[in-house]
C-alpha cells in the first residue's frame, strides 16, 4: 500500500467519511451539554419505618394546675384573711398545694381500700362514710380502678368560721376540676359503673381545720361532685 501524500487511498477516504457521519449524527440525537449543569436528582429517602432510627417517645404534657383564689377585697377573701390572723403561715396558695396532694391520696386510697391514708387524711365522720362504701363494695366483690390523669383548676369556693370549744373550726370549700379514669367491675370483671375512657369530674371538697389547736391539721370533712 502506497502512503504517499499525492495520492490517498480509496478505503481511508471512505471510513474517514463514515466517521464524520457518525459524530454528526451522534451531536445531533445527543445535543451538546454547554455551561453549568444542573446535579443530578438523589434518589429520594425511604421514609418507612424499618429504616428510621425508633428514638424515645415523647413525654406527655402535663398541664400546670390553674390555682384560683379569691381577691382579698371579695367576702371569701376576707374570711381567708381572718384565717392567716389565727395562723400566720397560712397562705390560700400554700393551702392550694397541700390540697392537690390530699386530693391524690384520698382518691387512690378509696379505690385501693387502703383505710390508714384515709384515716390521716379525714375527718372522723368523713372517714365513717368512705369506710362504709369500701365496706360494701368487699361485700359485694366489686373492685374500683381510678387513675387522675390530670388537674386542671383547684379554686377556693367558700371559707366559714365558725367559734367552737378549744378554738375556731375553719371550713374551706374547693372546687376540682380533673380528668379521671374510674371504673368499678364486679366479680365476673365487667363494668358495674363508670367507663375506663378519660371523664372530667368536677368536685367540691370541704377541708377543715380547728385553728388555734395545737397540732390541727387540715383535713377532707365532706366530698362531692359539683
Amino acid at each position: 500500500m502506497n502512503f504517499s501524500f499525492d495520492r490517498l487511498p480509496v478505503d481511508l477516504i471512505f471510513f474517514a467519511l463514515v466517521a464524520v457521519f457518525l459524530v454528526l449524527r451522534l451531536r445531533s440525537v445527543l445535543g451538546r451539554r454547554t455551561g453549568i449543569q444542573p446535579a443530578p436528582v438523589p434518589p429520594a429517602l425511604r421514609t418507612d419505618v424499618k429504616n428510621t432510627p425508633a428514638g424515645p417517645a415523647p413525654e406527655p404534657v402535663v398541664p400546670r394546675v390553674a390555682y384560683q383564689i379569691p381577691a382579698d377585697n371579695t367576702r371569701v377573701g376576707q374570711l381567708l384573711g381572718n384565717v392567716r390572723q389565727y395562723d400566720s403561715e397560712f397562705t390560700p396558695q400554700q393551702f392550694l398545694t397541700g390540697a392537690q396532694a390530699v386530693f391524690a391520696q384520698v382518691v387512690e386510697a378509696y379505690a385501693t381500700g387502703n383505710r390508714d391514708v384515709l384515716q390521716l387524711r379525714l375527718t372522723p365522720g368523713a372517714y365513717a362514710s368512705f369506710d362504709k362504701a369500701i365496706t360494701a363494695r368487699d361485700a359485694a366483690s366489686e373492685k374500683q380502678t381510678t387513675l387522675i390523669k390530670a388537674i386542671f383548676s383547684m379554686g377556693i369556693e367558700d371559707v366559714r368560721l365558725n367559734n367552737q370549744d378549744g378554738g375556731t373550726l375553719a371550713s374551706i370549700d374547693v372546687r376540682i376540676i380533673s380528668d379521671q379514669v374510674s371504673m368499678i367491675t364486679g366479680a365476673d370483671a365487667l363494668p358495674v359503673a363508670g367507663t375506663d375512657a378519660v371523664t372530667e369530674f368536677s368536685d367540691l371538697w370541704t377541708f377543715e381545720r380547728l385553728l388555734g389547736s395545737p397540732g390541727s391539721t387540715w383535713r377532707l370533712a365532706a366530698a362531692r361532685s359539683a
